[in-house]
C-alpha cells in the first residue's frame, strides 16, 4: 500500500460567493462527512454549516496563522484523516491561504482533490461580454503604488482579458491606477455577484471612474478589463528599442524591478534571459 493511500485527502471546497443555493450536493455531503474543516473565518463558515444542518468541527486556518497551523493540519492528514479546506467565499487557494496548504500537502505526498463550485472572477468574466478565450487572473493589486505600477507594467502587453478583485473603499483609486497603467480600455465591473443587488456596469475605465466619483461603491467588486489591442501591440513593437540594455532601462523606468524588466526584455526581443543578463552586466562594467 502506498503512503498516499494510508494518509488522508485534502479537499479544497468551493463555497457560495453570495447565493447559498449555489452550494453543490457533493460539497454539502463532504462537509458533513469529514471530522474537521479548516476555515478562513470559522464564524462565517459556521453560518454556512448551520444553513445546511452540518455539525462538523471547525478549526481556524487563515493568512495570519498559516505557517504555524499548516504543519499541524498536514500532520492530521498524515494520520489518515480527511480534511476539507474552505475560504469565506469561492474557491480556496484563489487570493487566500488555501494554496499554501495545498503546497504543503503535495510536498508531503498527500492527495489533494477539488470540490468544484463558485468563483467570482470567472463568474464575472463569462458575463462581461469581453474575450473569454484568453485571460489572466491578477486578483488584488499590491498595496503600494510602486508595486501596483510594476504589476500593471508587467500585464499591459497581455492580449488576454485581465481580471482584478477590489474592495469598495479602494475601488476609485484602483480604477485610476488601471487607467494610468493600461490606458482607457473597455472594462466591466461586477458587484454583489449572485446576490439580490447583483450588478454589471460596462464602459471605459474613464467612464466607470466618473460614475463612481458620483456614486459611492458598495459591495465587493470584480473588475474585468479588455486585453491589449492589436493596434496597441503594433505601436509598442514599432517603438520597441532593439537594444536589450535600452529596453530594460525603459521598463525599469515604467516601474518594473530589475529582475522583471530583464525577463520582459528577453520575452519582447526573443532573447534568452542569459543574453539579457550578459548585456546588462557588460553595460554596468563600462
Amino acid at each position: 500500500m502506498s503512503s498516499e493511500e494510508t494518509m488522508g485527502t485534502l479537499y479544497l471546497c468551493a463555497t457560495p460567493i453570495g447565493n447559498l443555493e449555489d452550494m453543490t450536493y457533493r460539497a454539502v455531503r463532504m462537509l458533513g462527512q469529514v471530522e474537521l474543516i479548516a476555515a478562513e473565518d470559522t464564524r462565517h463558515t459556521r453560518q454556512l454549516l448551520t444553513h445546511f444542518d452540518i455539525h462538523t468541527k471547525l478549526t481556524s486556518y487563515h493568512e495570519h496563522n498559516k505557517f504555524t497551523k499548516g504543519p499541524e493540519l498536514i500532520e492530521y492528514l498524515q494520520q489518515g484523516h480527511d480534511l476539507v479546506c474552505v475560504s469565506d467565499a469561492g474557491l480556496p487557494g484563489i487570493c487566500d491561504p488555501g494554496s499554501h496548504l495545498a503546497e504543503l500537502a503535495i510536498e508531503a505526498g498527500i492527495r489533494v482533490s477539488p470540490l468544484p463550485g463558485c468563483n467570482a472572477g470567472l463568474s464575472a468574466l463569462i458575463c462581461s461580454g469581453l474575450d473569454t478565450t484568453l485571460f489572466t487572473f491578477v486578483g488584488f493589486l499590491p498595496k503600494t503604488a510602486k508595486k501596483q505600477q510594476e504589476t500593471l507594467a508587467r500585464v499591459k502587453g497581455y492580449e488576454g482579458t485581465l481580471i482584478f478583485y477590489e474592495a469598495p473603499h479602494h475601488l476609485k483609486a484602483t480604477l485610476k491606477q488601471l487607467e494610468a497603467g493600461l490606458g482607457n480600455r473597455r472594462a466591466v465591473l461586477g458587484r454583489e455577484l449572485t446576490k439580490k443587488f447583483e450588478e454589471f456596469r460596462r464602459g471605459s475605465l474613464q467612464e466607470l471612474l466618473a460614475y463612481y466619483q458620483e456614486n459611492d461603491p458598495r459591495g465587493e467588486y470584480v473588475i474585468v478589463v479588455e486585453g491589449a489591442s492589436e493596434d496597441e501591440l503594433g505601436a509598442e513593437d514599432e517603438q520597441l528599442p532593439q537594444d536589450p540594455v535600452t529596453l530594460c532601462g525603459q521598463l525599469m523606468a515604467d516601474g518594473l524591478d530589475k529582475k522583471s524588466a530583464m525577463r520582459e526584455t528577453a520575452k519582447k526581443l526573443g532573447l534568452s534571459r542569459r543574453d539579457v543578463y550578459q548585456a546588462m552586466l557588460a553595460a554596468e562594467e563600462q
